[in-house]
């Protein structure tokens, strides 16, 4: 971990990301990055990833290719990034104008006892990013970067990646709901406007 540069909040990070989405779909990863989702409130259009670690970003990118219109957020940790890297090559490939991947970037797998992740051993996932193809700032590390960022993933100009270092604080677990069939369905009729 780089204790001597600046870390920021996540619950604040995810919040000021979220604020004013306007008609943005959003993707979380398990664990924190649902967490922070739900936290800054939960909406119909957040499909939050339960047990699926590795698969936020290829979530996202079938989203982003089925609607191409609207503005397709995943906002995920670097464990799970790191698990699902290979999507970065197919959303380099396929180059999805309104996909952003949001990675909040703690060094350790928070969910399973805080061991290292690979980016505390120095694999850059900006670098990883860029040679797949997708635009990638250098790590985001204070909160103007963030609200740059936060005006950026409105723009339909990506694929786009942001690696943003965040503390390692445990912060109060706020969960949503838990049922994949239900999500699903509640998803489906936010973004197409009809029932099953």
């Amino acid at each position: 971990m780089t204790d001597h540069l600046p870390l920021l909040n996540r619950r604040e990070t995810v919040a000021r990301l979220l604020c004013d989405r306007g008609e943005m779909l959003v993707v979380s990863g398990l664990g924190s990055a649902t967490y922070d989702v739900a936290a800054a409130g939960d909406d119909p259009r957040n499909f939050y990833l339960w047990g699926a670690m590795g698969g936020t970003a290829a979530m996202a990118l079938g989203l982003a290719l089925a609607q191409p219109e609207r503005p397709v957020l995943a906002i995920t940790g670097d464990g799970d990034m790191l698990m699902g890297m290979g999507s970065l090559a197919t959303i380099g490939a396929r180059r999805p104008a309104n996909l952003s991947v949001v990675v909040l970037d703690n060094e350790v797998y928070g969910e399973t006892g805080a061991q290292p992740t690979a980016i505390a051993k120095g694999v850059d996932l900006v670098t990883v990013a860029r040679g797949c193809g997708l635009e990638a700032p250098d790590d985001i590390r204070d909160m103007n970067g963030v609200g740059t960022l936060a005006e950026r993933i409105h723009r339909p100009d990506g694929p786009f990646l942001a690696n943003i270092k965040i503390d390692t604080h445990e912060y109060v677990r706020v969960l949503p709901a838990r049922d994949g069939a239900w999500l699903r369905t509640r998803f489906r009729e936010a973004v197409l406007g009809v029932a099953p």
